[in-house]
């Protein structure tokens, strides 16, 4: 329909095209449009010479360079005469220290004669005192009698005037040492008068150079204003007469045009009928134009709305095929067995720095959300895990996909969770979180707790908590008074081929409270230290097992599920970590044991006879969750920093490696029979075990002594 409506308005254009080129009209009518256009032409251009006549007349030379070369010397006279203003400005300025300092200089001379004539009237008091005492001693030493007493009085009186002329001395000396100083202050004035009137002579004569200066560039100014105001005259001269030759060309074509026009107006009305006639064809035909193309437009519309709603429902019936190939796949997952593997990308930070190396080499599947693409070397590699977390995505998104696992352990299923990943790639952030946003470990207590609350009418629960680490290949309680006491990984005596450790200690958790202490607790004495890649690396493997005890008080089963939540270690390059020391010898029991837990994944996906358990701590604490008799899941987390692709692809070839690993059917822990007493269950608890062990390189029992002992009073007290 589309084509057909194109090609009627293709024919209605050729039919109007037809009709214009047969309503054309005569020679004599074309010339006269040829004259008419001419016409319009001439008047449009004497229109122009007109205004440009005017503006000549008004702004005469505008844009002449001269007057850019005027403005130019202008703007550096200005210049000038503010330096000369400076200039005098500095004059004065001189002017009024040179008289400050003649100013000081009078008042230092006053000063001096006033010293000399005080020291002259002293000088003259003294000799008269002095003369005096001559004559007074004459005249007793001719006086016979009374010698004694006269000698006496002269001595002292001698002794007086003596010790009087001392201190004039004294003083003289002063007088001439200020005298001496006033001449050395009234010479340095006299020379910095001198350089003040060196410094006034050279100003003035730079004052009068640029006056000089500025005349003379005064002078070129107005010669060279008078020399433009000339080009000016002449040029606005020839304009003029230019325009007038021009005007009376105009006037010509314009007598010779009115003469056409006069011959013509008969076949202008002729013309303007056939016009009249024809812009009413055209006016009419887009109405028709507009209805065509609104039914052409609904036509296209619907037939796009149809289109559409297929796809949509295709969409709709593509994601229901995706959700039950998932679900299935799932429930084949859990029949043979198989490790779950899910993964997690890390958001880039400002650790990771800037530039190339900090550039984001993960990339995600639009459509599938168990599949990520990693770009490494210039090539994308492609893996497939049972779900990939992107950096966005919250600690809540995470722990749903997780949550069924966590509440078959009150069915009475063993399930266990660990974080797999290199140094600084998010582990201990997926399963401890921080406070305002906890992680797996926090959720999936407070989960168990909603889920047994649930359950209450009819089931009575114990949960019971411990805390370990692995440091260095020795496996210590993070919860006990000495949490450097070593323990060891022993077989239960009850036959059933599991594992336990004696000694660990382990609380009964109550209330989400409880869960705050025993974190807090357990996590001050795990071992953390700054390494070049993480400012907070974990330096050993973190186990939380949680014991999850049940009865049924209608039938009397019991059930006890296990859940055992880990945090591994980060493997790391020394290279790049900058290890040294007690760091050093920490990364290679870290990587020793990471590296004993891949050759326990290559035995069970080969299906060897032997799977290597015990060459490491890691691997045979591991052994229930590893061996078949387990829920397991694997966080593998990555970081997808340019520079961390090599750690990032191993850590996804091994994630690969794992989900491969099929484990077989797991089985429900549940049986028939008593349900032991509250005191029993205190008395088993090894929570009173006795403490022994060394310290390491985590912080020091002191530090830690005073609270660690406040949270197990309040531990105790709780629980």
């Amino acid at each position: 329909q589309v084509e057909t409506l194109k090609e009627k308005l293709l024919e209605q254009a050729q039919e109007i095209s037809r009709l214009r080129s047969e309503l054309g009209g005569t020679d004599a009518e074309k010339h006269r449009d040829l004259l008419a256009a001419e016409n319009e032409r001439l008047r449009q251009e004497m229109k122009a010479l007109e205004g440009e006549l005017q503006r000549q007349q008004q702004a005469p030379c505008r844009d002449c360079p001269h007057l850019q070369e005027n403005a130019e010397l202008q703007e550096q006279l200005s210049q000038l005469q503010r330096e000369a203003e400076e200039t005098r400005a500095r004059l004065v300025e001189l002017d009024l220290e040179v008289q400050q300092k003649t100013n000081r200089l009078a008042e230092v001379e006053l000063r001096l004669k006033d010293s000399l004539a005080e020291r002259a009237e002293e000088e003259e008091r003294l000799s008269r005192r002095l003369r005096d005492s001559q004559e007074t001693i004459a005249s007793l030493k001719s006086q016979p009698q009374q010698i004694k007493y006269i000698i006496k009085t002269v001595e002292v009186e001698s002794a007086k005037v003596k010790q009087a002329l001392c201190e004039t001395q004294s003083r003289n000396q002063y007088l001439q040492e200020q005298v001496g100083m006033q001449k050395q202050v009234l010479k340095e004035m006299e020379q910095q008068l001198q350089s003040s009137q060196k410094t006034e002579a050279q100003l003035r004569a730079q004052i009068m150079m640029y006056e000089a200066e500025l005349e003379r560039a005064h002078g070129q100014m107005l010669e060279e204003m008078q020399a433009m105001e000339d080009e000016k005259n002449h040029a606005i001269e020839e304009a003029f007469s230019r325009a007038q030759v021009e005007m009376k060309a105009v006037h010509e074509n314009l007598a010779g045009v009115r003469t056409n026009l006069l011959t013509l107006q008969p076949a202008l009305r002729t013309l303007t009928h056939d016009y009249n006639s024809l812009k009413r064809q055209v006016r009419d035909f887009p109405l028709l134009l507009q209805e065509t193309l609104r039914s052409a437009r609904a036509e296209i519309s619907q037939a796009i709305e149809e289109v559409h709603s297929t796809n949509r429902e295709l969409l709709r019936k593509y994601r229901r095929e995706l959700q039950l190939r998932k679900k299935c796949h799932n429930e084949l997952v859990r029949l043979k067995g198989n490790i779950r593997v899910f993964g997690r990308v890390r958001p880039i930070t400002k650790e990771d720095g800037e530039g190339p190396e900090a550039a984001n080499a993960v990339t995600f599947d639009a459509d599938d959300d168990a599949v990520l693409h990693l770009l490494h070397k210039g090539k994308q590699v492609s893996f497939e895990l049972d779900k990939v977390f992107p950096p966005q995505a919250s600690q809540e998104e995470v722990f749903q996909e997780v949550q069924a696992l966590v509440t078959s352990c009150i069915d009475g299923y063993n399930v266990c969770i660990f974080a797999y990943g290199q140094t600084g790639a998010g582990k201990t952030y997926t399963m401890e979180g921080t406070a305002a946003n906890p992680g797996i470990n926090q959720r999936a207590l407070q989960l168990l707790f909603s889920e047994v609350r649930g359950k209450a009418a009819d089931w009575d629960y114990t949960i019971t908590v411990s805390a370990a680490e692995i440091y260095n290949e020795a496996l210590r309680d993070l919860l006990g008074k000495e949490p450097q006491e070593k323990l060891e990984i022993k077989l239960c005596p009850d036959g059933s081929g599991q594992l336990y450790v004696p000694g660990l200690t382990e609380f009964r958790v109550q209330s989400v409270e409880d869960i705050n202490k025993v974190f807090e607790f357990g996590h001050i004495k795990r071992v953390t230290e700054c390494t070049n890649l993480n400012e907070h690396s974990s330096r050993s493997h973190a186990l939380l097992i949680v014991t999850v005890r049940g009865l049924d008080r209608s039938t009397g089963l019991r059930t006890t599920g296990k859940l055992n939540l880990v945090d591994l270690a980060g493997s790391e390059r020394v290279g790049r970590s900058g290890a040294e020391g007690s760091r050093l010898r920490e990364a290679q029991h870290i990587n020793k044991s990471l590296s004993a837990l891949g050759d326990v994944i290559y035995a069970l996906r080969s299906r060897q006879g032997h799977v290597p358990f015990r060459n490491s701590k890691l691997t045979y604490l591991l052994q229930d969750s590893l061996s078949g008799d387990s829920k397991t899941l694997m966080m593998v987390q990555v970081s997808p920093a340019e520079k961390n692709t090599s750690e990032t692809l191993c850590s996804l070839k091994f994630a690969e490696r794992v989900r491969s690993v099929e484990l077989g059917p797991v089985s429900r822990k549940a049986e028939l029979g008593s349900w032991p007493s509250q005191e029993h269950l205190e008395g088993d608890s090894p929570g009173s075990s006795a403490p022994a062990g060394r310290g390491h390189a985590s912080p020091s029992p002191g530090q830690l002594s005073s609270r660690s002992a406040s949270i197990r009073r309040k531990l105790h007290t709780s629980g």
